[in-house]
């Protein structure tokens, strides 16, 4: 049985900070907190037990494993104790290692008395704790170091953790480091004009989102740097907008006229940044518009490009990447703006993001947001652990493509690859959820009729507009008349392969991929030029393709149908086909 450090309690809460106290969890209540899941917990160092304890949110995840349970025995790596409303202390732990299981120990060591820090604990008779010699041991060496103490403001009150911030509260500071900040932005509607910019915030127990105004972008803006800690009060606290922040935080920060910011120059405890990476091979399974942390290698940097905005109209730097990570699967980062210019990949660098955008365009992608953080070759333990992984072999193992380079998509060879035949003997599709597979195959044809229509300029609207015949459109969605559309493609087109056949339903990129040509400019022939209208269909029959394809049992007026849809396409790689049929043929090699 592992001891405990006993008597650690009462030495924590009067302010000291032991190395590495040994404690027990003996319950655990989940607190209601909105979206953000946090723990309540129970300890006992043997001698007294106390429930103004925490765990910090980034543990819940050994929770859900069941690693943490109740009766188990932790070491505290890292923890602080706060004095939050009506003098109330509550010890947070931000990092442990359970020492012993639930299983191991079986049930409660000792038996402890509930601690009342409003009574002299030196007073109380208490049982005394079944120690054992490892206890002794352990109690000597966590001995409190009388020179710690926890962190003060600058008027010489107590710091409050960003994780217990709420809206009910009105007299707080915080200690934080700023992790992100973006550029100035400014808006001007019905309502006026303004500015504003906005600050990632972070300490010990977690993080949170600011944004200031107009009068505080004038007070504020050129004060506040990035990876310097400030002392921070007087904010107004409300319910996070999700659209907007990425952090795992109920709440945000807005600044005000009360709202005070001051320099911390000592404050090595803060982190510098929190991560929540998600594993590339994961990907494929989440939801479009994600907004996710990854750590990858650039495995190979493309020159920088510019296109030019839909929505504004302007001029955009964009630089792809290529980046892996050790589930041998590899996805198409993109930058933007000074990062895209500056950025050097030469070297094949740890990129590590924090908040980038997963689209399904063309198969996965990833693409930094203004909010996005990115760090290139941090020093943390998964960054070291993944250049080694990728300079011992690592560089040259076969990854999965789930974007494609060359624009088409992830349909190349790698990704469930079926021939049509294949797909109807397994029936995908009939189940629940909508199938994917990847299939090589021709385009035998494409049917003129009703491949285009006339859908709303508006951007990310795309609906069909209704001509008003006085040289106006109508947006039944929007509820708008534009004196212009765009030429949207929906193709209905059957693909062959050497089993079978199979109709599928094209959407507008993947379409133009197909056809070789855009929308606006098929609209234009076919009102201007039939022949050349006409050629365009004709040439893309027989061409060969890789697609990525979804296929689901849908019902319309109580008929079940099948239907598949091209999610991504390229032209056909020979180099890469041949690579997969090799394979194909070793692996039956050695299974006969």
């Amino acid at each position: 049985m592992s001891g405990l450090s006993n008597g650690v309690i009462v030495d924590i809460t009067n302010g000291a900070h032991p190395e590495d106290p040994i404690v027990q969890i003996l319950s655990m209540k989940r607190m209601p907190n909105g979206a953000q899941e946090r723990f309540r917990i129970l300890l006992s160092d043997g001698k007294w037990s106390s429930s103004f304890a925490m765990l910090a949110t980034q543990l819940n995840s050994k929770v859900a494993s069941g690693e943490i349970a109740n009766n188990c025995v932790i070491k505290m790596n890292r923890y602080v104790c706060n004095t939050v409303q009506n003098n109330k202390k509550v010890l947070i732990i931000l990092d442990l290692t359970v020492v012993q299981t639930a299983e191991e120990v079986g049930g409660k060591i000792g038996e402890p008395v509930m601690f009342d820090p409003n009574k002299n604990p030196q007073q109380e008779a208490a049982p005394a704790p079944r120690v054992t010699p490892l206890a002794a041991q352990t109690a000597q060496r966590n001995v409190p170091n009388a020179s710690a103490s926890p962190a003060r403001t600058p008027a010489g009150g107590n710091v409050h953790p960003i994780s217990l911030l709420t809206p009910y509260q009105n007299k707080w500071t915080i200690r934080a480091r700023v992790t992100h900040k973006s550029d100035l932005r400014t808006w001007s509607n019905s309502r006026g004009e303004g500015k504003l910019f906005s600050m990632d915030l972070l300490d010990e127990s977690g993080e949170i989102r600011a944004t200031a105004f107009n009068e505080q972008v004038d007070k504020f803006m050129d004060m506040i740097e990035v990876d310097k800690v400030y002392f921070i009060s007087g904010c107004t606290l409300k319910t996070a907008n999700k659209q907007y922040s990425n952090l795992n935080n109920d709440y945000e920060m807005t600044f005000n006229k009360m709202t005070e910011v001051t320099p911390c120059h000592e404050a090595s405890d803060i982190p510098t940044m929190q991560f929540n990476f998600v594993p590339l091979d994961q990907l494929e399974s989440l939801e479009k518009d994600t907004i996710l942390d990854i750590i990858g290698v650039c495995k190979e940097a493309m020159d920088v490009a510019s296109i030019t905005s839909k929505a504004s109209g302007k001029e955009l730097r964009k630089r792809d990447v290529q980046v892996v990570d050790d589930t041998n699967r590899e996805v198409r980062l993109t930058l933007w703006g000074r990062q895209a210019e500056n950025f050097d990949g030469t070297q094949q660098p740890v990129l590590a993001v924090k908040g980038a955008k997963l689209s399904d365009f063309n198969g996965r992608s990833l693409s930094l947001l203004s909010s996005s953080t990115l760090q290139i070759n941090p020093d943390i333990r998964e960054a070291h652990k993944l250049k080694g992984w990728f300079d011992n072999g690592g560089n040259t193992a076969e990854t999965v493509n789930l974007s494609n380079q060359r624009g088409g998509g992830s349909a190349g060879m790698g990704s469930n690859f079926k021939t049509f035949g294949e797909a109807k003997l397994e029936n995908l599709g009939s189940g629940d959820q909508a199938d994917y597979y990847t299939t090589k195959a021709s385009v035998v044809l494409i049917r003129k009729e009703n491949c285009l229509y006339s859908a709303c300029p508006s951007d990310g609207c795309n609906k069909k507009v209704v001509d008003m015949n006085n040289g106006l459109y109508r947006c039944e969605k929007c509820n708008r008349e534009y004196d212009s559309f765009n030429w949207r493609l929906m193709l209905s087109a059957n693909l062959a392969d050497i089993s079978d056949n199979q109709w599928v339903t094209v959407f507008q990129d993947q379409a133009e991929m197909l056809l070789g040509t855009t929308s606006s400019e098929l609209g234009f022939m076919r009102e201007n030029s039939p022949d050349k209208f006409q050629n365009i269909f004709t040439d893309a029959a027989f061409k060969n393709f890789s697609f990525k394809l979804r296929v689901k049992m849908e019902t319309y007026n109580d008929e079940s149908r099948l239907k598949t849809t091209v999610v991504a396409c390229s032209p056909l790689e020979p180099k890469e086909y041949n690579r997969r049929l090799i394979s194909e043929i070793k692996q039956m090699a050695g299974q006969s």
